[in-house]
């Protein structure tokens, strides 16, 4: 440690030594730094601020029926974009920098300087934004930051949502899906023209109506049983009373009155009349009830060969037995035509099992028709329901502003510059100065080093001290010495004034 400060004391007599070398290096780095200080040209700042307000009240009340856009993704988008090479030319253009351009190289240069002293600053949620642009020219700053402020307003503006595009796109996709529509319609009438007999009906597919054909036809079967019973029963009463028959004596093979099926024939004429209301000709009822009347007319002709005159007239017209005949005949025609209805019902059955392997696959075809015509339908009807809401909401877009600019700040500079800190600059070319001289007076104690003391001298040369003549000052030695002391004082002094003078003007 004590070597050290030896070596340290050393050093400093080096420096105090050459003190004026010092103290002249440090005036003239001093002055010069200063000089270029003082010249710097002014740094005027201009700034704005802006705010963008989102919250519009036809935004809630218009949910559900329009497609509104992510103004908070637009607006993040419009500040990102906004100090962009296409801007900050429009920005060039719109103050006039581009006639100070020579060539393409300075307007090149003008504008990345330009890109590179805009700073546009944000708050994040609040979408309160900051301009800021820092030059020479107060008024330029100023033109700068207000073009600047026009371009992100008019961009919000322009920014509207423009659903034309989208509307024509729908339209393309709508007359894409009718001409869809009418060709699965016209496949759907072809089919059902090409298969009209295997269609389902009223919703049920081939096995519900072929359940239902053989329900129908055994509940007919079991009517048929009950009629042909209660037939039977009549029949029996009948034969205990001695069957009547009214026989015409005169001509026994052409006219015979046969109660029993003389009713039965009548009552299906009556049947056959209702039916002809209703059917056609061919109608399997008709035909039935038909044929049945034409077995009976035979039948009546055969008994009537085999009948034998009856020697008691009188007992043919016997009340009891009227009326048995009546109902008689009346359960002959119930059984013949419950007969008409089984034969049908079977037939109906019959053709349904025939159809057991055509019938499915015409089924699965109808249901992928109608599928696919029902996917396109409704897919039609849910781009007339999106082209209605994009109509919507241009109309609100071009009607309404969906964001709103309030300018907060307008664009201005203050009177004082913002730059460059001449305070902060003095203070270090002060500092430096100092510095440098007494670097430079180090380095000259280097270069041409003294022996302050026998110690340092016995080290360097090896050699023994024998001794030392001090120095004796004249009294004239002293005043010079004084002299010098006060000028190099006041040197620093004047140094020291001089920076002072400087930080109360710039102040």
């Amino acid at each position: 440690m004590e070597e050290l400060t030896s070596q340290l004391l050393v050093y400093l007599k080096g420096v105090w030594k050459y003190r004026w070398i010092a103290v002249a290096a440090a005036w003239v780095v001093a002055i010069g730094g200063w000089v270029i200080v003082y010249k710097l040209p002014d740094d005027y700042q201009a700034s704005a601020r802006i705010y963008v307000d989102t919250q519009n009240v036809l935004k809630p009340l218009m949910a559900g029926m329009t497609i509104s856009p992510d103004l908070q993704q637009q607006v993040s988008i419009m500040s990102r974009t906004l100090i962009s090479r296409p801007n900050v030319e429009r920005v060039v253009r719109m103050v006039d920098l581009d006639i100070k351009a020579k060539d393409v190289k300075d307007q090149e240069k003008l504008v990345k300087e330009l890109m590179e002293k805009i700073k546009l600053g944000t708050t994040g949620r609040d979408n309160l934004f900051t301009i800021h642009y820092n030059n020479r020219n107060p008024k330029l700053a100023k033109d700068v930051v207000q073009s600047l402020l026009t371009i992100f307003v008019e961009g919000g503006l322009g920014d509207k949502q423009d659903s034309s595009s989208a509307i024509r796109f729908i339209d393309e996709q709508i007359q894409s899906y009718e001409e869809k529509l009418v060709v699965g319609e016209n496949n759907l009438k072809a089919f059902k023209q090409k298969y009209i007999g295997m269609l389902p009906q009223q919703g049920n597919d081939y096995y519900a109506q072929l359940s239902k054909a053989g329900e129908d036809l055994n509940k007919t079967r079991l009517d048929l049983r009950e009629a042909e019973q209660a037939r039977d029963a009549i029949r029996r009463q009948i034969s205990g009373d001695e069957p009547v028959l009214l026989v015409d004596q005169n001509d026994l093979a052409s006219s015979v009155v046969n109660v029993e099926l003389d009713g039965r024939i009548e009552a299906l004429n009556r049947n056959l009349d209702s039916l002809r209301l209703n059917f056609t000709e061919l109608h399997p009822d008709i035909i039935a009830a038909k044929r049945l009347i034409a077995q009976l007319e035979d039948r009546k002709k055969e008994e009537a060969k085999l009948v034998k005159p009856s020697s008691d007239p009188g007992k043919n017209y016997s009340p009891m037995l009227q009326q048995l005949n009546v109902a008689l005949a009346e359960a002959e025609a119930d059984v013949a035509s419950m007969r008409a209805r089984v034969e049908e019902y079977t037939s109906r059955y019959e053709r349904l099992k025939s159809l057991s392997n055509a019938v499915p696959q015409v089924e699965a075809e109808l249901a992928q028709l109608n599928r696919d015509y029902q996917v396109n339908k409704a897919n039609y009807e849910k781009l007339l329901e999106r082209r209605e809401s994009a109509k919507i909401s241009g109309e609100l877009g071009s009607a309404t502003d969906l964001m709103s600019f309030r300018i907060i700040d307008p664009p201005t500079v203050p009177d004082l510059p913002v730059g460059p800190d001449r305070s902060k600059l003095f203070s270090l070319v002060f500092l430096g100065s100092l510095v440098v001289g007494i670097g430079i007076s180090f380095i000259a104690s280097q270069i041409r080093p003294t022996f302050h003391s026998q110690m340092s001298l016995r080290e360097i040369t090896g050699r023994p001290i024998l001794g030392s003549i001090p120095m004796i000052w004249t009294s004239q030695e002293k005043t010079k010495r004084r002299k010098r002391l006060y000028a190099f004082g006041l040197s620093l002094l004047s140094l020291l004034g001089l920076y002072g003078v400087l930080m109360v003007r710039v102040v």
